[in-house]
This record gives structure tokens, sequence and C-alpha cells, in this order.
């Protein structure tokens, strides 16, 4: 992947101009247009990595953040947020939270955000057959779709709704990691590992398991499982990803 970026915004702003310059400094290319659908379509060639400013929007605007919550599933581009709270409020009333890569509150630091899009550059030059295949399996559409962002920069991701699904899944596609929610209806987390352990051709697929409880009580019944790991679904997105890539680095 290039370094390009899609720089949506009021072309005439001072704050969108000082990001083209400052990703220019990091030597990035970068592509703006006017914050409406109409001249976002108009352009051709669009980079992967889309940056929509929203200082100056409102409400008004409503018809911008509907068309790049329906857009990103067709063209699966990534969206980087920025804005100040209130702003990222609005925006996030209409886009779906979990197709969001990251956002960043105004002012913004245009280079640890130049940082941030460097890591997606450097992993998307990754070999394709060397990239590490994660199954996420949980009921919960939300969760899934928000963790297939998330790990999509730097994994293939795979996702299931019910234990059934996956286990049908793992039968025919080896995986290097399963990320398994522990309360599950029909087929829970427990159950899921219990087939997996039993499996000779999954039993050494690792896996991690998300909770989203955190009392001891339930603590005590994910670590009697002895899954390789488990992480609380409450944990900031850093701190999560962190925990999955530190894990899969160590066992290379």
């Amino acid at each position: 992947m290039e370094k390009k970026a899609f720089l949506i915004g009021h072309t005439k702003s001072f704050m969108v101009n000082a990001i083209v310059v400052g990703l220019q400094k990091e030597n990035y290319e970068v592509i703006s247009v006017a914050p409406n659908s109409k001249a976002i379509k108009e352009v051709e060639d669009k980079p992967s990595i889309y940056l929509l400013y929203l200082g100056d929007t409102t409400i008004d605007d409503v018809d911008l953040f509907k068309y790049l919550n329906e857009a990103i599933d067709t063209e699966r581009f990534m969206l980087y947020l920025i804005g100040n709270r209130d702003e990222l409020t609005l925006a996030l009333s209409y886009i779906a939270k979990e197709k969001v890569q990251e956002t960043y509150l105004r002012p913004l630091d245009v280079k640890l955000l130049a940082e941030h899009l460097d890591s997606v550059v450097e992993y998307s030059a990754v070999d394709e057959s060397l990239r590490k295949k994660i199954l996420i399996i949980d009921d919960d559409g939300t969760m899934l779709r928000m963790m297939k962002t998330w790990l999509s920069v730097k994994y293939h991701v795979y996702m299931a709704s019910s234990g059934k699904i996956a286990l049908s899944f793992l039968a025919q596609n080896p995986v290097d990691l399963i990320l398994l929610d522990y309360e599950m209806p029909v087929m829970s987390g427990p159950e899921v590992l219990k087939e997996i352990r039993g499996s000779s051709k999954l039993k050494h697929t690792p896996v991690i398991f998300l909770t989203a409880k955190d009392d001891k009580e339930s603590v005590m019944k994910v670590v009697n499982l002895k899954p390789e790991k488990y992480l609380l679904k409450s944990m900031p997105k850093e701190k999560l990803t962190g925990a999955i890539d530190d894990f899969l680095r160590s066992r290379k």
C-alpha cells in the first residue's frame, strides 16, 4: 500500500490544510475533497485510508455520514474520524462505531496520526500468505464487526456467530488463533472449547476467551478451563489488540 490518504473536509479550512501539510511532511500523498457524497464519488482511484475531519460539520451533514456508513461495506476502506467530542458523537450516531478504525480528538497530533497510518501501510506490505489467520466466535454481531475492523489491518480475520458454525468452519479451515466469546446461547464458549480440545485436528489450536465479566468468580471459571489467555471485552482497543499481537508474536 502506498502512503496515500483521502482527506474529507472543508478544503478552505485552516485545520484541513494543516493536516495536509503535516502528512506531507511524513511523506504522505493527500487527496482532499469537500465533505459531501457527490464530491467523494467523483474522485477516481481513491486510497483505502479515509480521514474525515469533522470540524465545521453539523446536523446538515447527516447525508454524508449515512453515505460513508453504507459505502464502507462495499468499498472496503479504513475510516478515521477527527473531531471534538460533540462532533464525534454526532458522526457516530450515523456511522456504526464498529466500522470506524480509530477516532482522534481535536486538536490533532498529526505526527501521531502518521505513525498509526504507517503501521497500516507496513502491514499491508506483508505477503498475504504470511498473514496469521484469526477466527472470532461471538453471537454479538456488533462485537464481531468491531473486532474484524480492528484486526483485519494485520491479519486474515474470519467470523462465526455460533459455536456450531465455528466448528464447521474449523473442520475445513485451519487458523492460527481462535477468539472465543465465553457466553453464547445454545452452545457456550466452554462447550466450544471442549469440542476443540477433544478434536485431534484442532486440539493444539490456541484459544483466547473474550468475556464481558470481570468479577473474580467469572474470571476463575474462565481460567480453570485453561485457555491460552482471556481478555475482557471492556478493554480499550489498544490494550485488547496489543495483547493479541503480543500473543501471536510469542508463538513465532
